[in-house]
């Protein structure tokens, strides 16, 4: 294998260009030629590709997004766009590939590898957490320390107001966020996807801290908790509770956005090289990922298929340290 192709797809995390920089020059390492693919799936449709030199990925292990452009490519699911982004890679040589992104991407390319033969190899690029074979997903710590920075803001603000807020963070179907910034931001009370937990329950919760005097609350609301967002979860709350002073923040996507920590660094330079040398030793329909501080390779299959859960010990803490 002498050229490969590297792209990032699905929504941006902080990170990813740091990994962009780890592929491209683990490539010219080997002796491999590295071609940037822009916009993801919907850039290998359009043949959106160049080669990339040492350069060309110079200055921006602390940028935040992706010098590569993300896009969600409808086009994508339908074979004869699939049949025109391999005969682009063709074009240019391009034997394997490693994708950056989440479940979908590797979706994407688990289906391109089995309809043409491409070798693909995923780096996990994903604020959520959400996919197995690996501790972390880049992007993650940078995400949970931007909506710690902002939980800590507001708690000053509901310390000064006697007031309750809920405060909605990313993570549709994963809690991991919003555990995180919830622990780390000492909430009394966390609500994420993977647990149920009633609106009895956060209305007691807040009731025994404002009985000991506690005048003001965190609720950290994962957006695909099963009682609804931070709107619909406050709204419950008031009719339980009746005349206390509630806000609502909702963080959004302020929460992909900034540079990368250095944990997030750290991470995408492993993961980066550890896709490429994956594809180089072989692997394919794998993602790399780190465990127990190792890097190891997971089958797509397993990656998108098996649920992450949320550890129990971590729920617990935050029942411990919320009294």
């Amino acid at each position: 294998m002498d050229k490969i192709g590297i792209f990032t797809s699905g929504g941006d995390a902080p990170g990813m260009n740091a990994c962009i920089r780890a592929a491209v020059r683990t490539c010219l390492f080997h002796h491999v030629v590295p071609f940037g693919i822009y916009r993801g799936y919907q850039g290998l449709i359009e043949n959106e590709i160049e080669e990339l030199n040492s350069r060309s990925v110079g200055n921006i292990v602390q940028r935040g997004g992706t010098i590569l452009k993300s896009a969600r490519s409808e086009e994508f699911f339908k074979k004869g766009p699939r049949e025109r982004a391999f005969k682009n890679l063709k074009a240019h040589g391009i034997q394997g590939i490693v994708a950056i992104g989440g479940n979908g991407t590797f979706s994407g390319a688990k289906v391109f590898h089995e309809e043409f033969g491409i070798p693909v190899v995923g780096a996990p690029g994903t604020i959520d957490n959400d996919l197995f074979g690996t501790d972390f997903t880049i992007g993650f710590d940078s995400a949970v320390n931007t909506a710690l920075d902002a939980i800590d803001k507001i708690r000053d603000t509901a310390s000064s107001h006697d007031r309750i807020f809920f405060i909605e963070v990313m993570g549709r179907d994963s809690g991991y966020i919003a555990i995180y910034t919830g622990v780390g931001g000492g909430a009394e009370i966390i609500l994420v996807p993977e647990t149920l937990t009633s609106i009895e329950e956060v209305s007691d919760v807040l009731k025994r801290g404002w009985n000991r005097s506690k005048r003001s609350s965190i609720v950290v609301v994962a957006e695909g908790d099963e009682e609804g967002g931070s709107i619909e979860v406050s709204s419950k709350v008031k009719k339980l509770m009746g005349k206390m002073d509630y806000r609502i923040s909702i963080l959004g996507h302020i929460q992909r956005g900034g540079k990368p920590t250095a944990a997030d660094r750290m991470l995408a330079g492993r993961l980066g090289i550890g896709a490429v040398e994956g594809l180089l030793y072989g692997r394919n329909c794998h993602m790399a990922g780190i465990m127990n501080n190792e890097l190891k390779y997971t089958s797509f299959d397993d990656a998108i298929n098996k649920k992450k859960p949320i550890h129990s010990d971590l729920l617990k803490m935050n029942e411990i340290l919320s009294i």
